[in-house]
């Protein structure tokens, strides 16, 4: 069902697709991001455990301009992954800029089909072993009848990522919004509302909270696409951790983990406090980070793995020996780099700083993990330089938790 907003939602992604992408640059980088990244969802999603050989059939709901879609095709084409990325957006300006981008690539493993979130009944693909949604559902004119749509399309056993708009970290956007929408007026043509947002940026009061919020550069450096996505898209929604959980409950899913799962753990906030820390602990998974969401108050968006409730993904454990470290993106002799001399490595969530504390034995480990070796290959190898085994056990132990909640170590599926 279509109404007045939704028809001024479709003329500006015709007129302004989002984001700004030039499919000359796909020679000079690929653009890697969460969710959808082929080693989180190898991970997150299926707990290391689906084998590679097992092809992967994954939907990119509303695919814009090609993000999402580029890099998980690309991966999958580079890993010799089998399995289908099909590409489903409305936009038909945005799927050029898409298919471009995959014919510099020279990707064959992506089917196009122009169509919305909501048409999926009736468009009769899938169903799907993955769905990323990735600022779409906030958009919708009915969310949950989005979500809903993507469920009936996701396999037994298949998993979601999604990302929606969070409140607290894009304070002064739904201001300058209320601004633009007395100014210029949804019903305006898009370059008219476009010419006036631009001038309304350069007299910003220094009073407005737009001014000082760092969580977010579209009006800044997206160009005349982001300017416009930020602050004159006609239906913007946001979604605490709270509202977020209730939408995917509606429809009998369930978050997997934020990412990065640390971020959304309250007692990375209140370490000086054992008390507060106890007091957080009391709370169930959806509290922990809803609390952490509010002390934090920088989260601009949530970005989730999600699977239905009723078949939670578990993990593979990463003590087996059979297990295979991977480095998500970063590879470990790199990141070995970073560690302080007090075995503290800093990360930045939005500008709030956080530290994970390992173990001496770390560096010698992150080295060693190759995506290849396994933990029993790479202790073999690290006892035969002199570090005693049960160390090593409880080093990689230490190293593992401390990583993977900020999403640097995954473990790499079967073969």
């Amino acid at each position: 069902m279509t109404d007045s907003t939704d028809a001024q939602l479709a003329a500006q992604y015709e007129a302004y697709p989002y984001p700004a992408r030039d499919p000359k640059e796909e020679a000079k980088r690929l653009i890697i991001g969460s969710p959808s990244h082929l080693r989180e969802i190898d991970y997150w999603v299926f707990g290391a455990t689906r084998p590679r050989a097992t092809p992967l059939n994954a939907l990119i709901a509303g695919g814009g301009t090609g993000d999402g879609t580029i890099m998980l095709a690309t991966q999958m084409a580079r890993a010799e992954r089998p399995g289908r990325v099909t590409y489903l957006d409305r936009s038909r300006a945005a799927m050029r800029v898409a298919r471009a981008r995959a014919e510099a690539r020279g990707l064959t493993n992506i089917d196009w089909v122009e169509g919305s979130i909501p048409d999926l009944p009736r468009l009769g693909i899938g169903p799907f072993d993955y769905i990323d949604c990735c600022g779409v559902l906030h958009h919708l004119p009915e969310p949950q009848a989005g979500l809903a749509a993507l469920v009936a399309v996701l396999a037994p056993g298949g998993g979601m990522g999604l990302m929606v708009y969070a409140p607290h970290g894009r304070t002064g956007v739904y201001m300058v919004q209320e601004a633009m929408s007395l100014l210029a007026p949804p019903e305006q043509p898009p370059a008219t509302r476009l010419d006036v947002a631009k001038r309304v940026m350069k007299h910003l009061p220094d009073s407005n909270w737009l001014r000082f919020n760092r969580n977010f550069s579209d009006h800044i450096s997206g160009g005349e696409a982001g300017l416009y996505d930020l602050l004159l898209n006609p239906r913007d929604r946001a979604f605490t951790v709270t509202a977020f959980a209730a939408l995917l409950a509606r429809e009998g899913m369930a978050v997997s983990a934020f990412m990065e799962p640390m971020r959304y753990d309250p007692a990375t906030w209140l370490q000086a406090d054992p008390k507060l820390r106890a007091r957080a602990a009391e709370l169930d998974a959806t509290g922990r980070a809803a609390l952490a969401e509010a002390l934090t108050a920088n989260m601009s968006v949530h970005i989730a793995y999600c699977r239905r409730a009723a078949e939670p993904v578990t993990l593979a454990d990463p003590l087996l020996d059979t297990a295979v470290p991977t480095m998500r993106e970063v590879p470990g002799v790199e990141l070995v780099k970073s560690i302080r001399a007090d075995g503290g490595l800093p990360f930045l969530f939005d500008g709030l700083r956080a530290v994970v504390r390992l173990p001496p034995e770390a560096p010698a480990i992150l080295q060693a993990i190759d995506g290849v070796r396994t933990v029993a290959e790479i202790a073999v190898s690290l006892t035969g330089r002199g570090m005693a085994e049960a160390k090593f056990r409880r080093a990689w132990a230490e190293t593992f938790a401390g990583l993977q909640a900020v999403n640097r170590i995954l473990l790499a599926p079967p073969a």
